[in-house]
């Protein structure tokens, strides 16, 4: 036996390596990724209002804007419902870099896209488009990204590895808020708003690089690799050409009430993390308020994004030792009672402490977010999984996301700005929910094919 223990450690310092690429990997691609879908976030609060509204009164501007913000959220399911097909049927990896060079050439587009000042209405209409679009790419990277690092992770390092894919989003608002910073920072206001918004957007060019880095270096995961020789072998086997239903269909018939559970579960992600990284820039800045600078909103967004990063790794490995559902459903919790501090805090106009509001909501969030690759992971077998994770992702996307900053919007100008902390609270209360109705998952054989 010792004769064979010095094999035993180069494969597992391989695995390591193999697993630090994937993971890394991931990470990159989902920031850029979702770095393309918050420019738009930042923009709709920001600049779009008068670039593509600038007839309408300045709330109505923000409220369609906010409103061209959700057409990307109704695309999502659509784009986890293609995407997921062709995932669970073709492989994690290919759909992956459709979805990112989909993301990059639509976000490149939004850049170089005419205002209204230049093509009227046609305007708004292309950005409506282009957005779809990204709506679309956002639904299928998730579930591919996502996938190729909880499937190819070793059981117990599941949580913690799936958190990297989950950190590109608060790294993604990062990257955009910098863009951003440095953009406004270096030209004149007029510049800004004439041509400088623009340049982040361009950028997002780069998403194609990353893609075909991806497509030469990386391997699909063995729990695919392990479903589509099982398919082969009973193919092989059987008589008669098995005739299989699309993996849409099958999730939705073998997985109704996981699906409908796991939307709910993120409902509260959803509508807290666009009002935290969307809607306080509007509300920061607004000269009613605490008319708050826009780069001071910027970097307190850019750093409440740091804090959550590293919230979500020790979430999503704490869950790896204690389950899933636990850590998840304080985080539903916390985020809930935060929202009542939230708007006080950025009241204050202290940099500081509005820092505190945003980064206490952000850091509760990431009690959630950490873990949640990794839980939706398990809740489906292999052969389902894609369309069953990206469908229950993106519909919880579509009813808490896509129209979180309008909603919230409204309540603060019709109502009070307590009405939007009462929002937040609403939809923690029902993830809290839907997750106590969950199974615990923590412990699943991903090799599970039925």
């Amino acid at each position: 036996m010792s004769e064979l223990q010095p094999m035993a450690q180069p494969d597992q310092t391989h695995l390591k390596t193999s697993m630090r690429k994937v993971a890394l990997t991931a990470l990159a691609g989902t920031s850029i990724e979702w770095y393309d879908f918050f420019l738009y976030a930042t923009a709709a609060a920001l600049v779009f209002p008068s670039a593509f509204f600038p007839d309408s009164d300045p709330t109505i501007g923000l409220v369609l804007s906010f409103g061209t913000f959700a057409f990307g959220f109704i695309a999502r399911p659509l784009g986890g419902i293609v995407f997921g097909h062709f995932g669970d049927r073709v492989g994690r990896k290919k759909t992956l870099i459709i979805a990112l060079w989909m993301m990059g050439i639509s976000s490149t587009l939004i850049g170089l896209l005419p205002t209204y000042a230049t093509i009227g209405v046609a305007a708004p209409i292309i950005l409506c488009v282009l957005r779809f679009a990204q709506g679309l790419a956002i639904g299928g990277q998730w579930g591919g990204a996502m996938l190729l690092v909880t499937e190819s992770a070793p059981a117990d390092k599941r949580g913690y590895y799936g958190a990297y894919a989950q950190a590109g989003a608060p790294v993604g608002v990062i990257l955009a808020n910098i863009a951003f910073i440095l953009i406004s920072s270096s030209v004149s206001e007029e510049a800004f708003m004439a041509w400088g918004w623009r340049v982040p957007f361009i950028s997002s060019i780069l998403l194609i690089g990353i893609s075909m880095y991806v497509q030469l270096h990386l391997e699909d995961t063995a729990a695919f690799k392990e479903l589509q020789a099982i398919k082969e072998k009973r193919d092989a086997e059987s008589p008669t050409k098995i005739v299989r239903r699309s993996p849409i269909i099958e999730a939705l018939v073998k997985y109704p009430k996981r699906i409908a559970l796991a939307a709910g579960a993120f409902l509260s992600i959803q509508v807290a993390f666009y009002i935290l990284i969307g809607f306080v820039l509007a509300y920061g800045g607004d000269a009613n308020g605490a008319a708050i600078p826009r780069d001071t909103m910027l970097f307190a967004v850019l750093i409440a994004s740091a804090v959550q990063i590293p919230t979500q790794f020790w979430a999503a490995w704490y869950s790896d030792r204690h389950g899933r559902r636990g850590i998840f459903m304080l985080g539903a919790a916390l985020t809930g009672v935060w929202a009542f501090a939230l708007f006080p805090l950025i009241d204050t106009g202290e940099f500081w402490l509005v820092v505190l509001g945003i980064s206490g909501g952000l850091a509760f969030l990431g009690l959630m977010y950490g873990p949640q690759a990794a839980f939706f992971t398990e809740l489906f077998s292999t052969e389902v999984r894609y369309s069953g994770a990206s469908l229950g992702y993106q519909i919880g996307a579509i009813v808490g996301g896509a129209f979180a900053p309008t909603i919230a919007t409204i309540l603060w100008v019709e109502y009070d700005i307590v009405w939007v902390s009462v929002y937040i609270a609403g939809a923690s209360l029902l993830s809290l929910i839907a997750v106590k109705m969950l199974t615990e998952t923590f412990k699943a054989n991903l090799s599970d094919v039925s």
